[in-house]
């Protein structure tokens, strides 16, 4: 797991193309961006979307096999939990065509919080809830970058 500032992006550029790429979707969007799926490349999309946060997210820990997860509020801010997918169980079986597991909440080793300027990049070992909220619930609009790896 990463934590960032937007601000310092121009690191990702020797560090991971794709990653950087992302980034710079991120950083170039327009305020008012609509809902929906952006392809950025072959392998990166972004994704923008929009919700309440919550006390609970009613899901527990997500994990990918085969992609890494920008996430980036741009409106509002979001609580993200993270555990090394070796604390968690499953209660779901992967599923292969939404790249996806989810396993049972327990005590998050870490949290973060990402919004105003702030992204949380989430790679494969890392499992992460997010959906939380930071104090108190509120509406968050978020862009999230899907990078296959």
């Amino acid at each position: 797991m990463i934590v960032d500032s937007i601000d310092n992006i121009d690191f990702y550029k020797s560090f991971n193309k794709d990653i950087y790429d992302g980034l710079l979707f991120i950083k170039e969007a327009p305020a008012d961006i609509a809902l929906g799926e952006y392809p950025i490349s072959a392998n990166v999309k972004a994704i923008v979307m929009e919700y309440e946060t919550k006390v609970d997210n009613g899901f527990g820990y997500e994990a990918h096999q085969h992609v890494i997860d920008i996430q980036f509020p741009f409106i509002g801010k979001e609580l993200v939990k993270y555990v090394t997918l070796d604390k968690l169980e499953a209660y779901t079986q992967y599923d292969e065509a939404k790249d996806v597991t989810f396993f049972r909440a327990s005590v998050p080793e870490s949290e973060v919080v990402i919004g105003e300027g702030i992204f949380g990049i989430f790679f494969p070992i890392d499992a992460h809830a997010p959906m939380h909220c930071f104090k108190v619930p509120e509406y968050i609009k978020k862009i999230v970058i899907k990078i296959k790896c």
